[in-house]
């Protein structure tokens, strides 16, 4: 990540969980009218492929402000779960919110996804919620996930994908992209799924929500 972008998420810190979350009236507008998804409904779904009695070894990247994620992980006391980021804010404000919780299953880590601090088939899962199209090198942040991930394991997550609604692509292309919150070149749907087909084969499944790609993959054993 460089110095544009890394600025750019620490500006956005304060309003980042509103935005994902559509808790104030301009983040709703935002994620529903722009978007036409609810952020929160997609969250869901893709940790409703984590089962609450998994006791295996996560790695969560990015990890954010764990928004979404610190409810999942308090129902999960027999997982030992990592959580990386680039932003060191993102972290302090996602290692206040395991505190404030009590969770103590979860360990933070600064780091980069094009380099993982981690052994080969180092964790049993790979969770990576709107990660794919901030990372500035993204066929080295698929090889590095699959790397870590064990044969079996399973790897999950959702990111955006380009020509899928031409109002949510504008934005990304005037805005997100400039200000460093984005970083191109984007997939287009069909692109994704090639690419996670061509690491993980037919253990790929796809779920559409517009804009973005909801995907659930098992490693080759």
């Amino acid at each position: 990540m460089d110095m544009k972008q890394k600025n750019a998420y620490n500006r956005l810190t304060n309003h980042y969980d509103d935005v994902l979350t559509g808790r104030k009236w301009w983040s709703w507008l935002y994620m529903h009218c722009l978007w036409k998804t609810d952020d929160n409904i997609i969250a869901g779904s893709v940790l409703d492929m984590i089962p609450d009695g998994f006791e295996g070894r996560i790695l969560d990247v990015p990890v954010g402000t764990a928004i979404f994620t610190y409810d999942k992980y308090r129902r999960m006391p027999q997982a030992e779960i990592v959580g990386l980021d680039y932003s060191q804010e993102m972290l302090d404000i996602a290692a206040m919110r395991f505190s404030a919780e009590q969770i103590t299953n979860v360990s933070l880590r600064q780091g980069d996804v094009g380099s993982l601090p981690f052994p080969d088939a180092a964790f049993d899962l790979v969770l990576s919620m709107n990660g794919f199209h901030v990372f500035p090198d993204k066929d080295r942040a698929f090889a590095e996930t699959f790397r870590v991930l064990r044969g079996g394991g399973l790897f999950c997550g959702c990111f955006y994908v380009k020509g899928e609604r031409k109002p949510a692509d504008w934005f990304v292309r005037k805005f997100l992209d400039k200000k460093g919150l984005f970083r191109p070149p984007h997939y287009t749907r069909e692109e994704a799924i090639e690419k996670l087909r061509s690491l993980y084969a037919d253990n790929v499944e796809i779920r559409d929500a517009r804009s973005l790609l909801v995907f659930k993959c098992t490693k080759p054993r």
